[in-house]
């Protein structure tokens, strides 16, 4: 089995789902608004200069899920991938990943962004293995800690090498495709790294190692 194994936010989508979850919350009236969308650009800023800590991010972003009801929850969540993922879409994503299905790989999407956010995106892309950050769930209901080890940095390859094992399968040939310098653990642990619409950091890095730099901005 070959993977072909994608970053999620800013890669697949034209922009990133976790952040435009937290704007959605705000929009809604969910939250109280002021304070969540500082806290929400705050916490991206900090993603994007690599100098995020991932748990103290997690304990706001798990919060909401923890204080309301999981209708509540499903049916904001229905709302929030229509108005907000959809348009995210690229066509040379699906393009991408046609590609590799016609190649016979196997598609996995391995994002930071919690799975109860990222499920139903990995669903309308169709690709049907999914490593995301794992909400701890007790009785049904989301305590708004994290189950594992947060699939960040690190702790993505952390977390494959555990799906590897689990299914008896290896990293032989693997690619995979991300924009930011967060996910240098990973790409630099695959026969086929690819910089997709990348950070200024990791341009610099993929081109210094000669590997590929692409765009799926439409």
């Amino acid at each position: 089995m070959t993977l072909a194994i994608f970053d999620l936010d800013n890669t697949l989508l034209a922009g990133d789902s976790d952040h435009a979850w937290g704007e959605f919350l705000v929009e809604e009236g969910i939250v109280d608004a002021e304070a969540y969308r500082k806290a929400n650009d705050r916490f991206y800023q900090e993603y994007l200069n690599g100098e995020m800590d991932i748990l103290n991010y997690l304990g706001f972003a798990l919060q909401p899920l923890s204080i309301h009801s999981m209708e509540e929850l499903l049916d904001w969540r229905a709302r929030f991938t229509d108005k907000k993922v959809r348009p995210m879409l690229q066509k040379k994503a699906s393009v991408l990943l046609n590609s590799h299905r016609q190649r016979g790989h196997t598609l996995m999407i391995i994002t930071a962004t919690n799975r109860f956010v990222t499920e139903p995106i990995a669903d309308i892309l169709g690709i049907e293995h999914l490593i995301a950050t794992e909400p701890e769930m007790v009785n049904g209901h989301y305590t708004g800690e994290v189950a594992g080890i947060p699939s960040f940095q690190e702790g993505k390859v952390t977390r494959l090498n555990d799906w590897l094992e689990a299914h008896n399968e290896r990293l032989d040939g693997a690619w995979f495709y991300s924009d930011s310098h967060n996910d240098l653990p990973l790409l630099e642990k695959v026969d086929n790294p690819v910089a997709v619409d990348p950070d200024s950091k990791l341009e610099a890095f993929a081109r210094n190692k000669g590997w590929n730099v692409m765009t799926l901005r439409d």
